[in-house]
């Protein structure tokens, strides 16, 4: 049986970062199987991030987003996207040649119907290859009990059907970071993903302007959205106990970390959380009123 492959739209969040903007948009037009746009997202760069753009990639689409925060960019590229998959890509990272036709090819050879697939990788920080922990290591099919702990689909791999959105809502602009944990955490409660298992994105780290560098306490994050996911209703019981357990272990380690620092307005914020939480039940969950992160 023959199968049209669908067309991909590339969506790139950057902010001042034009030198590794130029490697990740190289990766894009080196792809095997070209997507039918690429879309740069300049969330207020200074630096001549649309000067190169303009001069050495015109094929590219630049759009301008005022609203900080690569949640913000993110979704106004894929907004405007044209293709029936988006994939996205930061723009400190970038794609091994095969990355989108290998994506493609498994969907289409794949027994499922899966809307979201994502791949392997490898870490590179300061130039320098790096092991991965084994917490770190990417699955498909089900993964809600693996999106708990941590953001375990890099955004750089994720190719995603375009209807996901509107099915999903698009990523939370509310959160500063984590917005990716926050996203994944959302479709896996309600679809399984495929895993495409060969290294086709280099992962770069170690730079100062690194989200995870920028923000302490990530966890703060990911509680609020775990608390937005039980909150909202729809989990199995099974997901449900799960998210609790999780959340609670979460708070526990941003009260104890409080506590470290003393610093006791955090402590107070996430022992309320924890009282709740910790005699939360049915009734509770439909009169919670959801407190932004605290910090």
């Amino acid at each position: 049986m023959h199968y049209q492959k669908p067309s991909i739209s590339v969506v790139i969040p950057t902010l001042n970062r034009s030198i590794t903007l130029k490697r990740a948009l190289n990766s894009v037009l080196s792809q095997s199987y070209q997507p039918e746009e690429i879309i740069v997202v300049d969330n207020g760069s200074t630096d001549d991030t649309e000067e190169m753009i303009k001069y050495q990639f015109p094929q590219v689409t630049i759009l301008r987003e005022r609203k900080l925060g690569v949640s913000a960019a993110r979704n106004k590229g894929i907004k405007a996207s044209k293709g029936d998959w988006v994939a996205l890509l930061d723009s400190d990272d970038e794609w091994c040649a095969p990355k989108l036709e290998r994506q493609i090819d498994s969907c289409l050879n794949s027994l499922g119907s899966f809307r979201l697939i994502h791949t392997n990788e490898v870490w590179k920080k300061n130039n320098v290859f790096v092991n991965q922990m084994k917490k770190h290591k990417k699955k498909g099919g089900d993964i809600f009990f693996q999106c708990l702990s941590l953001c375990c689909i890099s955004p750089s791999s994720a190719l995603i059907e375009k209807n996901v959105f509107k099915d999903f809502g698009y990523f939370d602009e509310n959160l500063p970071a984590c917005e990716d944990y926050d996203f994944w955490l959302r479709f896996c409660a309600k679809e399984e993903v495929l895993f495409a298992n060969d290294e086709l994105i280099i992962k770069h780290g170690g730079h100062s302007d690194q989200l995870s560098q920028k923000f302490w306490g990530m966890d703060r994050f990911r509680v609020y959205s775990i608390e937005k996911l039980i909150t909202e209703g729809g989990l199995s019981s099974k997901y449900n106990s799960a998210a609790l357990e999780v959340l609670l272990a979460k708070i526990n380690v941003l009260i104890k970390g409080g506590l470290n620092h003393k610093n006791f307005r955090l402590v107070d914020f996430y022992s309320k959380k924890k009282d709740f939480w910790t005699s939360y039940n049915k009734q509770l969950k439909k009169t919670v009123k959801l407190t932004y992160f605290e910090g």
